[in-house]
């Protein structure tokens, strides 16, 4: 990484790279597909209110925060959205117009915002060649070799140098700009500072953009290539994460002015020079911060307007609930599953199916943020959530020593043969010797594939495993060091984790006599964005490493007696079982049925009939909401959809998520939410200093808005926060994919993902967080944690406060509150 010490700046410099660092803060950062998991596309601006945010995003890279009016009014006309919702949004804005006025003065959507000009945006007008398609097409494929993980058989960057330092060594050897008419192109590039500091202190002047227009300028220029530079950008949080310093997106700038730079010198045309003095007048007038423009105004009112709507419904919703007393007699199981919205639906229909079952809702990696090491595998997986450092590490093991070792030695083989024989296929002399005679042997494979009779790929986590090793797969919690690394958990820390677990839960009482720790996953394939189905909780990995370890921790006697110790007493007939909820089929697999004791044979087999009723049950409404429910045999229809090589909706994931409900399940327990709400356990009254609803607000409160706030960017804007056309896509350096055969890096999620093609599965609505807890409590927490009264206090989640099931209050800002109408409402 380059230098940023002061040592090696002047005081100029330093300033500059504080307004440096601060347009890349506005970069949201994207994680690689081997861990696709939601984030707030606009974390970085969280400290600003929406509105203004809408402003700026517009003008620094035409990015829109709204549908277009079109998409309001249509919602208007078959009354999901009413008059008096419209009426109450413009009082809430001391607009003095009535909502009738308001309709009628509506622009019409074809209204263009001005953005900010660059120098790739404006040549490509004054020469009348796209110079924006080419400087991200360069500037991209050179990334898509830098930051390869793995996928390119050879790779041509130097990855031995830093970003900046890499990227100037061979853009001055590369020809592609010149041949396409960029005069000395590469003698320009020679001729920039090798500081990225210094180089973007030298762009700027030789650009002569004034001081008061550096910030969004840069920001603009990120936003040109703003994939790679959020991936650039997430590399700097893990870097931060683990207590390194940030760099690289900076590094990353650094090549996007310098190409702004030589751009320009190299077109060298009077046209644009005169162009481009013109266009700087627009960073001496605009302030982004200024009154907003009347149309993205007007939309936001709208959007506004929709999510008041939407409130009134959920308001109505809890208002004619009636909650459901909590039971005296003992569960026969109570389950724990991840607050993920597609788990709502199953637990409700478990709960149905058997009235002794109880459901719990938890944050999916079960308050075990674990690093795992699978079998053979050289490295760990994070499983935990990104905005956490990863606590020990659990290796995956055979109980049988001589099995795991051979177990070992044949993943090991496979995946090297699987290594050879990718070469041979991709090589540029066998790949032709490869296709003719090999081709011919694949066919049946293919017919099988193509008819659903088989899967076209393993499952990752059983690649080079025999079905023996993937049944008996285990953990190992023994604390030891081998070369120089710990792994397991001791004791003493077990019981720590355990009682901070079980007190989060609100479980530390009334054991049942089993207790299914429930991580999830998801199964599909030819997808690149299947771990983003994964449990986001888990680092967009599967739980089933999480409920395993939880599970095999809770089990431990030792633990138990600690755990008594400290006024937790389990039960000695109470198992907790590590299980894994399918949520591409809605099957839920139980690891270890061997600690279950022979005496409750009858007790677990009841419990696996209630998960597989509740499963058919599941299936038979995502079969409606998929428009299978015409189908002979809608539950197939379903299984078939997790191995169809074609399918481009295995799942509808989260979309529809836009609530996150606090508060204990007899207040939701029967109350159909459509499989569009978070569900957290919580009951305050056992919570004594509130430190549970304290890391509740700061950690799922905050990850359930990065996920709604991903679907939302992705529905408004896919463009620019989404990633296009699933059928386009193609898989770029192991890290994303490209829509086509180039351009920038995608970020966000498909179309595919958020629309069935005649209407929005997930339409833009910001997270309603409903908790059950005394409005003090709620607005200590709020007055201790900025960054999360920010998100309240700006509209990026709307707060509502319960008490005894029904909605009482809303959150106005300034840790001011306002008592619902219920007859309004």
């Amino acid at each position: 990484m380059a230098n940023f010490s002061p040592d090696q700046l002047s005081k100029e410099q330093v300033k500059l790279l504080e307004v440096i660092r601060a347009a890349c803060k506005k970069i949201a950062p994207v994680w690689p597909l081997e861990r696709f998991v939601a984030v707030n596309p606009y974390l970085g601006f969280t400290h600003r209110t929406f509105e203004n945010v809408a402003q700026e995003l517009a003008i620094a890279g035409d990015i829109q925060m709204t549908l277009p009016s079109s998409f309001y009014k249509e919602k208007l006309e078959i009354g999901e959205i009413s008059l008096e919702d419209i009426e109450q949004v413009l009082k809430q804005k001391n607009k003095n117009i009535s909502a009738s006025s308001f309709l009628n003065r509506l622009q019409e959507d074809q209204y263009e915002i001005p953005s900010a000009p660059t120098v790739n945006k404006l040549a490509s007008v004054i020469t009348d060649k796209d110079w924006s398609r080419f400087m991200v097409d360069r500037i991209s494929s050179w990334a898509s070799t830098y930051f390869d993980n793995g996928q390119a058989s050879w790779n041509t960057a130097n990855r031995d140098l830093n970003v900046f330092a890499s990227w100037k060594l061979e853009s001055g050897i590369d020809k592609s700009p010149e041949l396409s008419g960029l005069k000395h192109f590469r003698k320009n590039v020679k001729s920039l500072p090798d500081n990225p500091v210094k180089v973007i202190e030298y762009a700027l002047n030789v650009l002569d953009i004034p001081k008061e227009g550096i910030d969004l300028y840069l920001h603009s220029v990120l936003l040109t290539v703003g994939g790679w530079s959020a991936y650039a950008a997430r590399i700097d949080w893990d870097n931060e994460l683990y207590g390194g310093t940030d760099g690289v997106l900076i590094e990353f700038l650094a090549v996007l002015v310098s190409y702004e730079l030589c751009l320009k010198k190299s077109i060298n045309n009077a046209k644009l020079e005169d162009a481009w003095n013109e266009a700087l007048k627009f960073y001496h007038l605009i302030n982004t911060e200024s009154e907003l423009d009347l149309h993205i105004n007007d939309k936001l009112i709208l959007q506004e307007a929709f999510d008041v709507a939407h409130q009134r419904k959920l308001i109505d919703k809890f208002e004619k609930h009636e909650k459901l007393n909590a039971k005296k007699e003992r569960a026969l199981a109570q389950a724990v599953f991840c607050i993920d919205v597609r788990s709502e639906v199953f637990r409700r229909n478990l709960e149905a199916a058997n009235s002794k079952i109880e459901t719990i809702g938890f944050a999916g990696f079960f308050a075990f943020p674990i690093k795992y090491k699978p079998i053979g595998h050289q490295d760990g997986e994070a499983q935990c959530p990104v905005l956490l450092q990863t606590g020990p590490t659990i290796k995956e093991e055979l109980k049988d020593k001589e099995q795991h070792q051979k177990t070992l030695e044949n993943r090991k083989l496979k995946r090297q043969i699987h290594q050879m024989w990718k070469y041979f296929k991709s090589g540029a002399v066998t790949c032709f010797s490869y296709v003719s005679p090999m081709g011919l042997s694949y066919l049946p494979k293919l017919i099988t594939d193509s008819f659903g009779i088989t899967r076209p790929v393993p499952h990752p986590d059983e690649v080079g495993l025999s079905k023996s090793s993937i049944q008996n797969k285990r953990v190992s919690l023994v604390a030891k060091s081998e070369n120089g690394e710990d792994f397991g958990i001791p004791i003493k820390d077990q019981i720590d984790m355990a009682k901070n677990a079980l007190s989060a839960m609100s479980l530390s009482e009334d054991f049942g006599k089993f207790v299914l720790i429930t991580g999830h996953g998801a199964s599909m394939v030819n997808n690149p964005h299947a771990t983003g189905y994964d449990c986001g909780a888990c680092g967009g990995h599967s739980g089933e490493s999480n409920a395993k370890v939880a599970a095999a921790v809770l089990n431990n006697k030792e633990v138990r007696e600690g755990l008594n110790e400290q006024g937790i007493q389990i039960p000695f007939d109470t198992t907790f079982l590590a299980c894994l909820h399918d949520t591409t089929t809605d099957e839920v697999s139980i690891f270890n049925e061997y600690d279950v004791p022979q005496s409750q044979a009858g007790l677990i087999k009841e419990v696996k009939n209630a998960l597989n009723k509740a499963g058919e049950a599941t299936r038979i409404e995502r079969a409606v909401r998929f428009a299978d429910h015409n189908s002979k045999d809608p539950d197939n229809s379903i299984f078939y959809r997790s191995k169809d090589w074609a399918q481009l909706r295995p799942e509808w994931g989260l979309a529809g998520c836009s609530a996150f409900v606090v508060a204990p399940r007899t207040h939701t327990t029967g109350l159909d939410l459509e499989g569009k709400s978070f569900l957290h356990s919580y009951d305050w009254k056992k919570d004594k200093n509130f430190s549970i609803l304290e890391l509740i607000m700061t950690a799922p409160m905050v990850v359930t808005s990065w996920i709604n706030l991903q679907y939302y960017g992705s529905t408004v804007d896919n463009l620019h926060f989404g990633s296009g056309n699933k059928t386009l896509h193609n898989v770029t350096a192991g890290v994303g994919v490209f829509e086509g055969y180039g351009g920038d890096l995608r970020v966000g999620l498909p179309m595919q993902s958020i629309h069935d093609g005649e209407n929005f599965q997930h339409e833009p609505l910001r997270l309603n967080v409903v908790i059950e807890a005394p409005i003090l409590a709620i607005n200590n927490i709020l007055e201790k944690h900025e960054s999360v009264r920010d998100l309240v206090d700006n509209g990026w989640i709307k707060l509502l406060a319960m008490n005894e099931g029904k909605i009482t209050h809303s959150y106005n800002g300034a840790l001011n509150w306002e008592k619902i109408d219920k007859a309004a409402a």
